[in-house]
Formats: structure tokens, C-alpha cells, sequence
């Protein structure tokens, strides 16, 4: 919940005056509804894709409040976030209920962003593991592998995100190896990381096998840290 129009149309005038090398990533902004349609207007023909943080499983109807896959298509958008841990804790999404969205998702032609991972708790009993992979298989169910292989994946351990301290490029690579095994599809699919990502340390988990990105939180509100973080990020990978 950050950025007002004003602020985020201000952000990408900000972010293309950097320059940034967007040719060898692929790189997106997902701000409030709210400021959808005018952060695409700002992006023009910047190579900026952008994204909703959430939508409703359903295309129209008596559902007050919330926003369907068409009004996001409308907004511009082509990628939307689903099952982050926030609307997960916040507003009580559950496994079926991310999977009704993604399966709404690749119905519109938005690329998901499926979000998954475990509590400091599952954390320390070592069922890391098996968490992520349960709601992974959940989000999944019923979806054909090539649909899958159209998706996202970003696994976010809870207790690192907003903490200042990172899983392990090496521990998180392993879960995502994991994640990546679960769902048939998921082999050829993009895998983000996602808690507590910076530009100082966004380069060790990009150049994980399993890690093909970043879902990144406060490091990306700012231009000047989100046009460092794609420059690491870029610095990183055999190109």
C-alpha cells in the first residue's frame, strides 16, 4: 500500500531518467489499483512491464469492493501478484482461493505470480519444504503443464520478509529446487525470491540455479534502488 498516482507516475519519470539496462531482464512495477492506469500511461514505451498486486477469481458481479482480471487488463496490466503472504495473513486468502485466481488469470492472459512460503515456525521444524511445496501443488491443482510453465513462482519466506535478514542464497535455492520439482511444468517456469532482497545482495540469489529473479518489496519504492537492483541483478548473470 504505497505510491499515489502522483507518486508513482513521478517514480517511473524518476526510473527511465537512470537509464536502466532493461535488455537482458525482464522488469515490472505493481502499484495500487488505484494508479494502474496511470503508471502505464507514464511507462509509454519503456520496456516496464506492470502488474496488480491482487485480483478476484470472478469476472463481474455482486462483489463489492473487490477488482476482476478484466479491470486489471483494462488498467494496461499483464502480470498480477496472487497468494502473497500479506493477503494471505490480511485478508484470509487460502490455497483454493489462489488457485480460482490463477486459474481466472491465464483465463484473461495475465501471467501470475504465484506466491508461497513458510512461517519462522515451519522455518525452524525444518518443514520449509514441505509447506511450499503443499501450497504449491494446491495453487497448481487441475492446471495443465503448459499452462504452469506460463507462470511465476516467487517463494517468500515470511519470516524475512520486511526483517532485514534474507534467507541464504544457498538455503533458498534449495527450496526452490523444491518448488520448481513439485508441479509438473514448473521445470520451464521463472522462479522469483522473494525477503528481504537489496541491491547488495540480489546478485547472490539470481546466480542460484533454481532463482531466475526477485519479488522485491521496500528496496524497489525508491528509483534509484530499483535501477540498482536490475543493474546487480544484470551484473550477475552469464549473459
Amino acid at each position: 500500500m504505497h505510491k499515489t498516482i502522483g507518486e508513482a507516475t513521478a517514480f517511473v519519470r524518476e526510473f527511465a531518467a537512470l537509464s536502466p539496462d532493461l535488455e537482458h531482464v525482464d522488469a515490472l512495477v505493481c502499484p495500487p489499483f488505484t494508479a494502474l492506469a496511470a503508471t502505464k500511461a507514464a511507462i509509454g514505451t519503456l520496456p516496464l512491464g506492470l502488474g496488480a498486486q491482487t485480483m478476484w477469481d470472478l469476472d463481474a458481479g455482486p462483489y463489492t469492493g473487490e477488482i476482476s482480471p478484466e479491470m486489471i487488463v483494462d488498467c494496461g496490466a499483464t502480470w498480477v501478484i496472487l497468494g502473497h503472504s500479506e493477503r494471505r495473513a490480511t485478508s484470509g486468502e487460502t490455497d483454493e482461493d489462489v488457485q480460482r485466481k490463477l486459474e481466472a488469470a491465464l483465463r484473461f492472459g495475465l501471467t501470475p505470480i504465484i506466491c508461497v512460503g513458510e512461517s519462522a515456525t515451519d522455518h525452524a521444524a525444518g518443514r520449509a519444504h514441505d509447506h511450499v511445496v503443499s501450497q504449491t501443488r494446491a495453487a497448481f491443482a487441475d492446471i495443465a503443464p503448459a499452462d504452469a510453465q506460463r507462470c511465476v513462482v516467487a517463494y517468500e519466506p515470511i519470516w524475512a520478509i520486511g526483517s532485514g535478514i534474507p534467507d541464504d542464497p544457498e538455503s533458498a535455492n534449495d527450496v526452490m529446487g523444491a518448488i520448481r520439482a513439485s508441479v509438473a511444468g514448473l521445470q520451464g517456469a521463472r522462479l522469483l525470491y522473494g525477503g528481504s532482497v537489496k541491491p547488495d545482495n540480489i546478485s547472490g540469489f539470481v546466480a542460484q540455479p533454481n532463482i531466475d529473479g526477485a519479488l522485491v518489496g521496500t528496496a524497489s519504492l525508491d528509483p534509484r534502488s530499483f535501477a540498482a537492483l536490475i543493474a546487480n541483478a544484470n551484473s550477475a548473470v552469464v549473459l
